[in-house]
């Protein structure tokens, strides 16, 4: 387990480094989307058309910020529960090239299997930070979607954006080794 730091938009060099129980600080511009904004956007692809953001290389997420204070660009900014996310997110890996997933909680197998055939890695950011975790958020702008309110996709300016591997290109998956590991 190491500390890694990756600038968007992220490679696949960049995933194959990455192994479960790394720290990961990302900088760069990644992408808000919740189950609402997941299922527009699928629903786009099954009809051919553009999606409101190239998602090739990127990062998404799942998140539903509160409102700015005055001065600030983001409100709290925790992570969202992202089972919720796993019946679009092996279709935005696989077709329009999503490498990298922040949310909280277990992903699916069909998820897991996605992420090893296509090279993408799905990080947990600390539930609980969420006040923290906005202070590493320099700017945010809603792009698409905006009637969703909190769920809207948002391009977030990140500097160093902590959060922890949890399963890697490789087929590890954290949780079940702390299972493994500290179970009786």
């Amino acid at each position: 387990m190491a500390d890694k730091f990756i600038t968007t938009p992220v490679t696949d060099e960049d995933v194959t480094q990455l192994r479960i129980g790394d720290q990961v600080f990302i900088s760069g511009v990644i992408y808000t989307a919740r189950d609402a904004a997941h299922k527009r956007l699928v629903d786009l692809i099954d009809k051919g058309e553009e999606l409101p953001v190239d998602l090739h290389g990127q990062v998404i997420y799942y998140v539903g910020p509160s409102p700015a204070k005055p001065g600030q660009p983001i409100g709290s900014a925790g992570p969202t529960t992202s089972y919720r996310m796993d019946a679009y997110a092996p279709r935005l890996i696989a077709e329009k090239g999503l490498k990298v997933m922040i949310g909280k909680g277990s992903r699916s197998e069909e998820v897991k299997r996605a992420m090893q055939e296509h090279k993408a890695v799905y990080l947990a950011a600390v539930g609980g930070a969420a006040a923290l975790i906005a202070k590493r958020i320099t700017k945010a702008e809603v792009i698409a979607y905006p009637d969703l309110g909190a769920e809207a996709i948002q391009r977030l300016e990140v500097e160093n954006l902590p959060a922890i591997v949890v399963n890697d290109c490789y087929g590890g998956d954290l949780y079940e080794e702390g299972v493994k590991q500290f179970g009786r």
